[in-house]
């Protein structure tokens, strides 16, 4: 899964500190949130992106399980 927090998060000018507590988590959590190492909760994705003011699964994408769209180049797989 990847994510869009990062990005969100410097449109917003907020610090990895600034998001976590407002979410209610540590820093360390949006660290490895941000570096795609930590899968959150259900109840953690929906806090993120309630706070940013989008639907779930614009700021959290899923990996495509059934393999790469025709036309779409999948690096390292």
């Amino acid at each position: 899964m990847h994510n869009r927090i990062k990005e969100l998060r410097a449109g917003q000018d907020l610090s990895q500190l600034e998001l976590a507590q407002k979410v209610g988590v540590r820093r360390e959590t949006i660290v490895f949130l941000e570096k795609g190492k930590y899968n959150p909760s259900l109840r953690l994705a929906h806090d993120v992106a309630k706070f940013f003011g989008l639907p779930i699964e614009e700021v959290f994408l899923f990996d495509d399980e059934a393999g790469p769209s025709p036309g779409r180049e999948t690096v390292g797989r």
